[in-house]
């Protein structure tokens, strides 16, 4: 019997323990953690793939070379974007990894699982400056967002003509890369409907796959640019439960001061009556 009841305590407080740990998880700013970090991944892996795609596009079908290697070409940009997406992904990662910091160290369960604690001004500067940062970052998610648009625009042009080319025989429909930038004015490398370059580009999977890799990079952008909004409602939750504690622990400490010296005045009284009666 005393086995079976040792055994039932272990296992009450291993419940109680485990409901604590539950308990004092910041769940909003896990879920803003998990969609952050999906979005990112899906952003910078699709982005990835994707800008490959592009360069295996225009050496195939649009006959690109790859210029020099102190000239800024096409691939170069591509070469540059792809480390700005390496940076991204770390960089993101452990921003993540300090804003679910921050959420446990303001979060109220911890109060109730560590006692009392002190909000120091170093605390409150630092909930500030990650409201100013996410901030900061939204708006860069948001140029992000806008500038992944930009390619799949162009290859939502590029699927049209390649739609309509099968609806409409006989149309001249081409497809020119100076049109957007890729190549320079000079240099001619234009696609036009009816040629074998035009018909294999628009049947190969290599199109279709860029284009939809594109889709998922702004679909991916979108949900860091939500993850950011979302941050920033936790923090400015967090930043207002700090305020607010930190008024209530100046309250606490004038109350308690004015209690010990209501305490030593009425000690000091008791003494000096107990004195004059003796």
């Amino acid at each position: 019997m005393e086995e079976d009841m040792d055994e039932g305590q272990t296992q009450k407080g291993c419940l109680e323990c485990c409901i604590k740990c539950l308990g004092g998880i910041p769940y909003p700013s896990l879920i803003a953690t998990i969609l952050l970090y999906a979005g990112v991944a899906l952003f910078c892996g699709c982005g990835h793939e994707a800008l490959s795609g592009t360069v295996t596009i225009l050496q195939n079908y649009f006959e690109v070379v790859r210029g020099p290697v102190d000239s800024l070409d096409v691939f170069t940009m591509i070469d540059i974007i792809k480390y700005v997406i390496y940076g991204i992904a770390s960089a993101f990662f452990v921003y993540g990894i300090l804003l679910m910091v921050e959420g446990f160290f303001t979060s109220g369960a911890i109060k109730d699982l560590y006692g009392d604690f002190k909000i120091t001004t170093c605390g409150r500067c630092v909930s500030a400056w990650f409201i100013m940062l996410t901030y900061i970052f939204m708006l860069a998610w948001l140029g992000v967002t806008a500038f992944t648009s930009l390619p799949v625009f162009m290859y939502f042009n590029i699927w049209t003509i390649c739609q309509n080319t099968t609806i409409l025989e006989g149309a001249t429909l081409c497809l020119d890369p100076r049109q957007y930038g890729i190549v320079p004015i000079g240099e001619g490398k234009t696609v036009c409907a009816g040629s074998e370059k035009f018909y294999k580009m628009c049947e190969s999977n290599e199109l279709d796959m860029t284009f939809h890799l594109f889709i998922c990079a702004l679909a991916g952008a979108g949900a860091a640019v939500i993850a950011m909004i979302h941050y920033l409602m936790v923090l400015s939750a967090n930043w207002a439960y700090v305020k607010d504690a930190c008024r209530m622990q100046k309250y606490e400490d004038i109350k308690s001061k004015e209690e010990q010296e209501l305490h030593d005045i009425h000690s000091t009284r008791s003494k000096e009556r107990l004195n004059a009666y003796t």
